[in-house]
């Protein structure tokens, strides 16, 4: 592991077109893995969208004209970007960081467990299924999604934060095909409607993120 990589902190502003967005990540995660560009953590915003992975049914698309739908490339079934969500994007080089993905996938969690914690909101994983849940019984709902690519021992795609949505978008796909539990948002238990605190959340939890998979140094 190189404990002296830099990794590039970007926040982007507006909404994001998701072509955009893989375009990027793509011509990113390429330099990266040439040597020749530093790691990237991104944080963006999109328009309404749905993206399939690459588990997703057919069936599960419920609603197939209400928001374009892409094919993400990722991990994962449906699921639904908009306005309101705090999307992460992170091209990693893990051939530095011990080359084991489902420590990776776990690190992510913990790193999305830890930050909102940092805001109040106790969350955690699941057995069995996808994403990180909040609440009990009848208030037990999915707060954030993670779907993740890896190609040549470099990471792209990431996680998704429901900050402030409109929940209701999620009433066309069944999100991460796991219909019996609803999704919920940071403004719905009332500890977070913007981007602010999540963002410094996620900043200051970044280095134990990594501690796990490598330190490294960030660019501002």
């Amino acid at each position: 592991m190189d404990d002296a990589a830099d990794i590039e902190w970007r926040v982007s502003p507006g909404l994001t077109p998701y072509p955009d967005a893989l375009d990027e990540m793509e011509t990113r995660a390429r330099a990266v893995r040439e040597g020749k560009a530093h790691e990237l953590v991104w944080l963006v915003e999109h328009p309404p969208l749905y993206t399939a992975g690459t588990s997703a049914a057919r069936e599960e698309l419920l609603e197939p004209d209400r928001f374009p739908v892409f094919e993400a490339g990722r991990g994962g079934r449906y699921t639904y970007h908009g306005p309101g969500q705090r999307i992460v994007y992170l091209v990693l080089d893990l051939a530095k960081r011990g080359r084991d993905v489902r420590c990776f996938v776990h690190a992510v969690e913990g790193w999305i467990i830890e930050s909102l914690a940092d805001i109040g909101v106790d969350s955690r994983r699941e057995e069995g299924r996808i994403g990180i849940w909040t609440g009990e019984g009848a208030e037990e709902a999915k707060i954030a999604a993670i779907g993740i690519r890896i190609r040549k021992w470099v990471s792209f795609h990431g996680l998704a934060i429901n900050v402030a949505p409109d929940l209701s978008h999620f009433g066309g796909i069944v999100p991460c095909g796991i219909g019996e539990y609803p999704v919920t948002s940071l403004e719905k238990l009332g500890a977070a409607n913007d981007f602010g605190p999540v963002d410094a959340a996620l900043r200051a939890t970044f280095p134990g993120f990594l501690r796990s998979l490598g330190a490294s140094k960030i660019i501002a």
